[in-house]
């Protein structure tokens, strides 16, 4: 016969007054953890109830009876939020407290219960967390208020509820540890169900899973809010006309990420029109619109003489009277380690106010102003840039019209004003074509070619201009070669005339480059030591002492430098040979090794809009593996080229590497070895006179094609 099973009987339950019970030494936790007892405290108050029973032993006196009192092993936080609520006057201390009584016979000890009562304890999941957050929102119950009963601040709140909104299917993920949390933060960047599916589906097949490779998939067709035409239009103009903005609430995303951009890009191309049209009302002849002006914008166009406005007695008073309390201050603490405070911000409000009062408009001649235009951007920092005074060569007046004593002439009184003619540049981006061949040995296009090259002349100009020695050298060496070699190729790197190539392309980031701006900022200096009027030259340059006149003659200089790739047709019918081409990049060499200089050190660096998404699949692994090495090319190759040219992007980053157009040749190399190192020659600069001919001498569609 089948021994019957023994039956559990638990404890009993029963209210006990709280001035019954005290504290047991015998509870093993000892060190604090999670809410406070504050928080518990409050907690209890709020519910009016205590959600989980104190467990408690009988207090037994020198003869083994109870005494009526009784100790608690388990449930120590519960028992101090008690006493503080009793402290406070707000329970009674005869307040009824349920209580499980335990056996004191039995041979288990009250420390084992407590350890128990720890360790058996299962925390809630964070997803029935997520969701029990969002069922209380869905109930009625504002986030301030959730976040108050459960003393947490609104932003994790919202945090909590985000999560709880990420795709069902993906949370299923999460529920069954297939995704970490720090995934599933980055999924909630976007509300998009299906989109995170599909990222969700293609990052976990390959692997490429991290968190920030998440989010950069997710964001990758968005606008970062720091753009600077964010900035100009405004968030809040933006999110007023409807668009969406992207928000990371968990980490610092920098305002987020706009996803509509061909709205943005309406909202930039309408507030610059307006711009421009309160302009017009100045009467200039034209108005060149863009959110971006190209590098040499104003290249071959005559900038007009301009005066600041005078300002007025009572603004001078005001400016003698800043720069005055300026220059006290800084005369005050000159030999101070650090200023004081006060100090400091005093002086930023001076520097401040002086700025203002500097910035005023410039004052043109009305004649001039009838034939000049102007070019409205945005400038790095989002603000409005208007460049005012630029006379093209077809809009000069004819010698006639100039009458000596009074300069170009002014509109009859009572003329016709004439209407100024605004355009606007495109402000969208070429798409991308994913359809591209993926022969690695098809050589870089030839505008890809032009543009690296450009970056490299603007950065080579900036070299020369720092070593007047190798620049009068350049220059004497180009003039040696007109004098003396007469039949000597003209493929010299420096075109004294002096004459400025332009780039036939515009490379991306050309002009905020640092190339470009050292030499801007050089230009502007010596601009503002030489005289208005070219009558007064030669005087201002005798003053200059040797040093001067070489920095001077070395900036002049560097205005010529070429290295730019330019094609040329296989029967050398376009404005430069495909010899004269080769000896120009040669004597760039030879130049570039000269001034000690380094397209690295000038700031280039491979990134997906300047090279990385303009080439082909295999020569961006190439440059990973030539960077660093097999096993990085191999994190990557199983990516389209889209998120493959951005994650290349970040492993070149520091690394150095070049394209081959932007590398110095080894001059100790062979011919050979020099042509190897920097690549094929495009189809169209190989000196091949033996080809057959393709029957169309017009390259553009083709490296349109190839582009």
């Amino acid at each position: 016969m089948a021994k019957a099973v023994q039956k559990i009987k638990l404890s009993p339950s029963r209210d006990i007054p709280f001035s019954k019970l005290v504290l047991s030494q015998k509870n093993v936790r000892r060190v604090k953890a999670g809410i406070s007892i504050e928080d518990l405290a409050e907690d209890i108050a709020h519910r009016e109830k205590l959600l989980q029973s104190l467990y408690v032993l009988p207090i037994l006196d020198a003869d083994g009876q109870e005494t009526g009192m009784f100790e608690v092993p388990a449930g120590g936080r519960r028992y101090r939020a008690l006493e503080l609520l009793v402290k406070q006057k707000r329970l009674a201390k005869t307040a009824p407290v349920p209580c499980i009584v335990g056996d004191m016979g039995t041979e288990i000890t009250a420390e084992e219960d407590s350890l128990a009562e720890n360790v058996h304890r299962v925390a809630l999941h964070p997803l029935d967390q997520f969701r029990a957050f969002q069922t209380l929102r869905e109930q009625g119950r504002p986030e301030e208020d959730i976040a108050a009963i459960f003393f947490v601040s609104v932003n994790v709140v919202k945090q909590r509820l985000r999560l709880a909104a990420v795709s069902a299917k993906l949370l299923d993920v999460y529920a069954d540890d297939g995704m970490s949390l720090e995934q599933l933060m980055a999924f909630s960047v976007t509300a998009d169900h299906a989109r995170q599916e599909q990222v969700w589906e293609n990052v976990n097949k390959s692997g490429y899973d991290e968190p920030y490779q998440i989010r950069r998939v997710l964001t990758e067709s968005t606008v970062r809010a720091s753009d600077k035409r964010v900035r100009f239009v405004g968030l809040a103009a933006y999110e007023a006309a409807g668009g969406n903005v992207l928000r990371d609430l968990f980490e610092e995303d920098g305002g987020g990420w706009l996803d509509d951009v061909a709205l943005l890009e309406r909202l930039v191309a309408e507030k610059l029109r307006t711009e421009a049209e309160a302009i017009a009302a100045e009467a200039w002849k034209w108005i060149e619109v863009a959110a971006s002006l190209p590098y040499g914008y104003d290249h071959g166009l005559r900038r007009l003489e301009r005066d600041p406005a005078a300002l007025t007695a009572e603004e001078q008073a005001s400016f003698d009277a800043l720069q005055a309390e300026y220059d006290a201050l800084q005369a005050k603490f000159e030999d101070a380690d650090e200023l004081p405070d006060d100090v400091d911000v005093r002086l930023g409000e001076l520097e401040k106010a002086l700025e203002a009062l500097n910035d005023r408009p410039d004052i043109f001649e009305p004649g001039e102003i009838a034939r000049a235009g102007v070019f409205v951007s945005i400038d790095s920092e989002g603000r409005l840039s208007v460049d005012r005074g630029y006379v093209r060569p077809e809009d000069e007046a004819p010698a006639a019209d100039f009458d000596v004593g009074r300069g170009t002439d002014a509109p009859e009184p009572g003329a016709s004003v004439q209407r100024t003619t605004i355009s606007v540049a495109g402000l969208s981006t070429e798409p991308e074509d994913d359809d591209e061949e993926e022969d690695p040995a098809r050589p870089l296009p030839d505008r890809l070619i032009t543009e690296l090259t450009a970056h490299r002349t603007l950065a080579l100009r900036d070299a020369l201009a720092e070593n007047p020695a190798i620049a009068f050298q350049a220059v004497l060496h180009n003039f040696v070669l007109t004098a003396f070699y007469r039949f000597a190729p003209s493929g010299s790197c420096l075109e004294i005339g002096l004459r400025t190539p332009t780039f036939p392309t515009q490379a991306p980031g050309l002009r905020e480059s640092a190339s470009a701006k050292a030499v801007e900022a050089r230009h502007e200096s010596w601009k503002a030591r030489l005289p208005r009027g070219e009558d007064d030259l030669w005087d201002a340059l005798t003053a200059l002492d040797g040093a001067a006149q070489a920095s001077l003659f070395a900036h002049c200089a560097s205005f010529a430098v070429n290295a730019v790739h330019e094609p040329a047709n296989r029967y050398n019918q376009g404005r430069v040979s495909a010899h004269g081409a080769r000896s120009r990049l040669d004597q760039a060499n030879v130049l570039a090794r000269a001034v000690g200089f380094d397209m690295v050190q000038a700031g280039w660096k491979p990134t997906v809009d300047n090279y990385l998404g303009r080439v082909t699949k295999p020569r961006i692994l190439e440059a990973v593996r030539e960077a660093r090495g097999e096993s990085s090319a191999q994190l990557i190759d199983h990516l389209k080229k889209a998120d493959m040219a951005k994650e290349a992007e970040r492993l070149l980053d520091g690394s150095g590497w070049l394209p081959e157009p932007l590398r110095l040749a080894d001059p100790t190399a062979s011919p050979a070895e020099q042509e190897a190192e920097a690549g094929p020659l495009p189809e169209f600069l190989a000196d091949n006179d033996g080809q057959e001919d393709s029957g169309d001498d017009d390259t553009e569609p083709q490296l349109d094609a190839a582009e």
